[in-house]
């Protein structure tokens, strides 16, 4: 294999792994969301009202740029990640909650883009049907 074709497959690859799978949130229940985002109300809010907190409101945050929440103080990291294209959906929350600062180092890096820091939110989702039911409950504040 030529050494361009090797590199292109290498690309090809890397791009694969940040694309979302199949929207996961779709079978999500927003009931219990509401009960899971009680975990996020440490930092958060959503809703009508919502305000900036420890973490931005998230009211909207679907179809949002990263980072850009006005008035709120984000990471380098985060406002790097918007900067560099990175917009919410449903399926990149999903990845995203799994662990916060790798998703946002590793779409940087996806980008070209090196960053040493790390993002303020700390809390981490590892159960799939947590992170699909607190989307399906986000997916209502649109």
């Amino acid at each position: 294999m030529s050494v361009s074709r090797g590199i292109m497959i290498a690309g090809i690859l890397a791009a694969a792994a940040l694309m979302p799978a199949p929207v996961q949130a779709q079978s999500g229940d927003a009931v219990k969301g509401e009960q899971v985002f009680k975990k996020c109300m440490t930092c958060h809010r959503v809703g009508d009202g919502a305000k900036n907190m420890v973490g931005p409101m998230l009211t909207g945050v679907i179809g949002r740029k990263s980072g850009t929440i006005e008035g709120f103080a984000y990471s380098t990291l985060n406002k790097k990640a918007g900067e560099n294209g990175l917009v919410w959906t449903e399926a990149l929350i999903f990845d995203y909650l799994v662990d916060p600062n790798a998703f946002l180092k590793k779409f940087l890096e996806s980008k070209g883009v090196k960053e040493a820091s790390n993002t303020k939110m700390v809390l981490k989702l590892p159960s799939e049907s947590e992170r699909r039911d607190v989307i399906a409950y986000l997916a209502k504040f649109k």
